[in-house]
């Protein structure tokens, strides 16, 4: 062989070799390239603040990140339920409030017989009232009818309370039990002691007939008798007034 075709296979050998490293350099290059892809985009979509939670299969990275963002992300139907609940039970509470102050408001003021106290009336359901006795801003009674009329005693002013709400007091004019006593409207009443604090007066008729009865059980009692007021006190006091 001479020098010749010695040198050009050498050429050969030579463009052989580059063109093998070139081909694996741009391999390597492509590789590099590929790699960074799929490590930026990994990460970009690890991090991303986008509140929808990304489209999973239910495995992978993926599922644990829309995992972790559902739980972060508030749940704002969730949270209008519980407004419109809490809204729901103001008003409910507010007509609530209002009913009770139309409720304890009197239906009707009256001044009383010792001229410095006041009745104030409140209906409290049907035929029942109650009657608060007021002076100077102190509430010193209070009546109530539960089923029938009933009455008081207070420092020798008498006040009966009806079934109908209406207010009658008077002054004086009491007899102490027990004995038997015509009061007005030409009623006997005959009052007998049945225990401590505890009386009961007998309204007799014309005919002697046992036509109303006033017992006192710890507390005082009135009656309405054909337009005649009648108060017994648990202290054994009988006042009746037309």
């Amino acid at each position: 062989m001479n020098s010749n075709t010695t040198v050009r296979t050498a050429r050969r050998r030579t463009l052989r070799i580059a063109a093998a490293a070139l081909t694996a350099a741009a391999a390597l290059t492509l590789t590099a390239c590929s790699g960074s892809d799929a490590g930026g985009t990994k990460p970009a979509a690890h991090v991303s603040t986008d509140t929808t939670a990304p489209e999973s299969n239910g495995t992978g990275p993926a599922a644990g990140a829309q995992g972790a963002d559902a739980s972060a992300v508030p749940d704002a139907t969730a949270d209008t339920r519980a407004e419109a609940k809490a809204g729901a039970e103001g008003k409910r509470s507010g007509g609530s409030h209002g009913t009770t102050a139309k409720a304890g408001s009197p239906v009707r003021t009256q001044p009383l017989a010792d001229g410095s106290s006041k009745a104030e009336i409140y209906k409290i359901g049907a035929q029942q009232y109650r009657a608060k006795i007021v002076s100077r801003g102190s509430v010193l009674a209070t009546l109530e009818t539960k089923g029938s009329d009933t009455g008081l005693d207070a420092n020798d002013m008498f006040v009966v309370l009806t079934l109908d709400g209406q207010v009658h007091s008077w002054m004086g004019g009491g007899h102490q039990g027990p004995g038997t006593f015509k009061v007005a409207g030409g009623w006997t009443v005959k009052v007998t002691k049945v225990g401590e604090l505890h009386y009961r007066a007998d309204i007799i008729g014309h005919e002697g007939s046992v036509d109303g009865t006033l017992e006192t059980k710890g507390h005082d009692d009135g009656a309405v008798a054909n337009g005649i007021y009648l108060v017994l006190s648990n202290g054994g006091v009988l006042s009746a007034h037309a």
